[in-house]
């Protein structure tokens, strides 16, 4: 199934035609807006008008309207399938111990999310405990350097870039994704896609063209939620859900009571690990002590999506006052601490004392 048509953005579409036409699109681009407003489908649209058969090759002219849609490079874009478009999502940290092992592993997991979405083009916030690893920095850096298969562009998205984490660890695959974005090969365009600017990496956004896309109108989001949900929502139905997306038809795909659920507790957890004393250990009493899935682990996703905010959050801060905040590596620690106790709630756990252990290790760390 192809990508569903790009929803609202004309006027951020007439500016990228324009650079276009004008020979001056630059090669590393930062879409910023709103959460679920199409960031990453609006870059996957520049990713085919670059690569369009409309377009002549090495100018910045066009011979018909692009993206046309109809050429082979434009179905292949919109099947998830050119060889020279490749989109990072953020994905599960990899397991294997090995670089090589873990370059591998990421780039399967990349390649079934691609199939995923191949089948059902709709999509919501990646899991809370995915990020854009240092496997998926060497993987970029590895296609990066390979020639272009059907001679044109290449074409890299990189969504929810703020999830980039750096490891002290490997600083040399870190140094060289910032030295290629700094200084892109000829004809290799990066496109990336957040929701605040401010908690990407001080060092990507400083070699980003920042392009910020609003979030749409009722009326875009009510023809989107006709025309493409099934079954589709009518009447006071689909009103509610129009009002409540705010403009943001992620939001309006999401299970948004549920995910918001997931957050209030998971908030009430760090609150309580701050607070210190017995309010963590009455939290982790609060936990029903059966089922450790299901709710139990979606508010850990959402814990490690509010710790990972945090680090970038310190790690901008630390940019900006010439490294007086708080050490991120404290919150990466702790992000490491929720992998451990999500990857246990699968077993035959207690969630009280799971989560009693994890308010420990949160209060030890932070």
């Amino acid at each position: 199934m192809p990508l569903l048509p790009l929803v609202g953005h004309s006027e951020a579409m007439t500016r990228i035609l324009e650079a276009l036409d004008a020979g001056r699109f630059p090669q590393t681009v930062l879409l910023a807006g709103p959460q679920g407003t199409g960031k990453q489908r609006f870059a996957l649209w520049i990713a085919q008008a670059l690569v369009c058969g409309g377009r002549k090759q090495g100018t910045g002219t066009r011979e018909q309207e692009l993206p046309c849609g109809d050429c082979g490079p434009c179905r292949r874009v919109l099947g998830l399938a050119h060889p020279d478009v490749h989109w990072y999502v953020p994905v599960p940290r990899p397991k294997a111990g090995e670089a090589d092992k873990q370059v591998e592993e990421t780039e399967e997991l990349l390649g079934d999310l691609m199939a995923e979405r191949r089948e059902q083009p709709l999509w919501t916030t990646p899991d809370g405990m995915a990020i854009h690893s240092v496997a998926s920095a060497r993987l970029l850096l590895r296609q990066a350097s390979m020639k272009s298969v059907e001679g044109g562009p290449k074409v890299f998205v990189i969504g929810d870039a703020e999830r980039l984490v750096p490891q002290e660890s490997s600083q040399e695959a870190a140094n060289a994704l910032l030295k290629l974005l700094e200084e892109p090969p000829p004809s290799t365009y990066f496109v990336l896609t957040t929701a605040d600017p401010r908690r990407v990496l001080p060092t990507i956004r400083s070699r980003s063209i920042i392009l910020r896309l609003g979030r749409l109108s009722d009326a875009e989001v009510r023809e989107f939620l006709r025309s493409h949900l099934q079954p589709a929502p009518a009447g006071s139905a689909l009103e509610a859900r129009v009002a409540a997306a705010e403009g943001s038809i992620g939001q309006a795909l999401a299970e948004t009571g549920q995910r918001r659920k997931a957050r209030d507790s998971a908030a009430a957890l760090l609150e309580a690990v701050a607070k210190g004393g017995s309010q963590p250990w009455e939290r982790a009493l609060r936990q029903n002590p059966w089922q450790a899935r299901g709710e139990f682990t979606e508010m850990l996703d959402a814990l490690a999506e509010l710790l990972s905010d945090q680090a970038r959050s310190a790690i901008a801060a630390a940019g900006r006052q010439g490294g007086r905040a708080a050490d991120p590596a404290l919150v990466v620690r702790a992000i490491e601490k929720v992998q451990a106790a999500r990857d246990a709630a699968q077993g035959n756990v207690n969630p009280q004392l799971l989560l009693a252990t994890l308010a420990d290790d949160l209060a030890g760390t932070l």
